[in-house]
């Protein structure tokens, strides 16, 4: 693909995923693309080490709440960064703590 961009598709859940994307990145990173479902899986496991969330308010009929049931703060999560523009968007970068970090 235009870019070095290689897909690769995984039929064996997220840890497979996980696992050989890490060893396919080598020290570069690895970002995690999908749909809430997907995000939700990632976060829930711990396997997201930085979060950039753009938020904008508006009125939706329906759709998946991307947060909703998860303890962010019980899984090592915390807010890192939060800014707002003019406009009502917020920024917020949530990352998860350093397990050495968690028992200070």
């Amino acid at each position: 693909m235009s870019g070095g961009t290689t897909f690769h598709f995984v039929t064996g859940g997220i840890r497979e995923a996980y696992e050989r994307a890490m060893e396919a990145a080598g020290n570069s990173d690895v970002r995690v693309g999908g749909g809430v479902h997907t995000i939700r899986q990632y976060l829930a496991d711990g396997l997201i080490d930085e979060m950039h969330l753009a938020i904008r308010p508006m009125l939706l009929r329906t759709g998946e709440h991307l947060l909703s049931g998860l303890n962010l703060p019980s899984l090592s999560y915390e807010i890192a960064e939060c800014s707002t523009t003019p406009s009502s968007v917020m920024y917020i970068v949530l990352r998860r703590q350093q397990q050495q970090n968690l028992h200070q």
